[in-house]
């Protein structure tokens, strides 16, 4: 097979350097990377095409991986967080869109677990688990075309989302709308997704994340009953980790391209790449310009890993407390503003300058290097990365931790 052939077939190679980016998940090792491994197989032609992945999305819920986050009191695997969050960053690096599909279903299981109740946990988790639901959402906070109204025995929505990342060929979804009487408080509730009045649209239409089904949900008259209100989490420190969840997932859809930016440029240039001219050496691997811009790609890397590392312990223990204070969770959240601004300028610059060490040969489309760039950027405007670094600077200057709000 030729080096060009192995570097376009990548089942014919490990996903990623094991040396470099070490890929073990304990006894879900086989599982996460037997999954990797097929979606990486088709992940440059479905990136090309967009749309709906159903076949993709019954391969993650064939691999028994959907059930991460649910407790084993409900019938689930019960891991922690930095563990489903190393497994997010393997898959991502495998297939980003994917990984993003994966990773929010795991989000949707953490509002239930925040903002239901422990009857409402066991209803819900549980039929999640044993049914294999794989979930979606239609929580967009800043979306506010969607209107819950009451009746007499029930409540009624009616209106749209925007971004609904998984709702397509999902089973249930986590709704939100504005809570009865406030435009700025919103209330969580649980639908399933083939309810009567929900109209599911494949419309995403975005350069990167392809194949997220982030697409519009409308609703037309739909029926809510109030047991599907997810009411108990208030406005605690604890409920607030929702928001902490998502935005480390964030995270590691960014280094997960970044990995597979760097594995991907490293084998392309150890085997396809020619030296330049002018260089004097006689294999790409021995320019020393070369040689730099790794080194430098590579401690980018190093560092935004580290931060999420910490950043995903640090969440596993605020987690664990059944009561949290507001002091903790602001050190938290500043945590994982860090965390997220430097992934995400890591990852765009890594997935940039790769292509200064392949060189012009590396742009043929049928090596889809330009995905990761792409995937990156259009995540990365998810919520403006400015107001993370702002909230940085006033704990700095004023001493103040990031308020819980819908984005930090």
């Amino acid at each position: 097979m030729s080096s060009e052939a192995r570097y376009l077939h990548p089942q014919a190679e490990p996903l990623l350097d094991a040396r470099l980016f070490p890929a073990d998940f304990g006894n879900l090792t086989a599982k996460v990377e037997r999954l990797a491994r097929k979606l990486a197989e088709s992940a440059v032609e479905r990136d090309r095409r967009g749309g709906h992945a159903r076949a993709e999305r019954e391969l993650i819920r064939d691999s028994g991986l959907l059930n991460l986050a649910i407790p084993q009191r409900f019938d689930g695997a019960e891991r922690p967080w930095p563990e489903i969050y190393r497994i997010v960053r393997h898959l991502a690096a495998a297939d980003s869109s994917l990984a993003h599909l994966f990773a929010f279903n795991h989000l949707q299981v953490a509002t239930v677990l925040l903002h239901g109740s422990a009857e409402q946990q066991r209803h819900w988790l549980t039929r999640a688990a044993r049914e294999r639901w794989f979930w979606g959402n239609a929580s967009n906070g800043r979306d506010l075309g969607l209107q819950l109204q009451a009746r007499e025995e029930h409540f009624e929505l009616n209106g749209r989302k925007s971004f609904c990342s998984g709702a397509l060929g999902a089973d249930a979804l986590v709704v939100s709308a504005p809570r009865t009487g406030s435009a700025s408080e919103r209330v969580f509730l649980v639908l399933p997704a083939q309810r009567e009045g929900l109209a599911i649209n494949d419309d995403w239409d975005a350069f990167g994340q392809r194949q997220t089904d982030s697409g519009t949900v409308q609703f037309e008259n739909v029926f809510v009953d109030r047991d599907e209100l997810l009411l108990s989490g208030g406005h605690s420190p604890r409920s607030s980790l929702r928001v902490c969840v998502s935005q480390l997932i964030l995270t590691q859809l960014y280094l997960g391209n970044a990995q597979a930016a760097l594995d991907g440029a490293l084998r392309y240039v150890r085997e396809q790449a020619r030296p330049w001219a002018g260089a004097g050496v006689e294999a790409a691997v021995e320019d020393p310009f070369i040689q730099k811009r790794f080194g430098e790609l590579w401690l980018l890397y190093r560092g935004a890993l580290l931060l999420a590392e910490n950043a995903a312990e640090r969440l596993q223990r605020a987690w664990d407390k059944p009561a949290l204070g507001a002091a903790e969770r602001g050190e938290l959240a500043l945590l994982i503003a860090e965390t997220r601004v430097a992934s995400a300028r890591a990852a765009l610059e890594i997935s940039s300058q790769v292509f200064e060490a392949m060189g012009a040969r590396a742009s043929a489309s049928r090596y889809g290097f330009d995905r990761f760039w792409r995937n990156v950027r259009v995540h990365s405007l998810h919520d403006p990365l400015d107001y993370k670094v702002r909230d940085i600077g006033q704990w700095l200057t004023r001493g103040v931790a990031p308020t819980p709000s819908l984005y930090s």
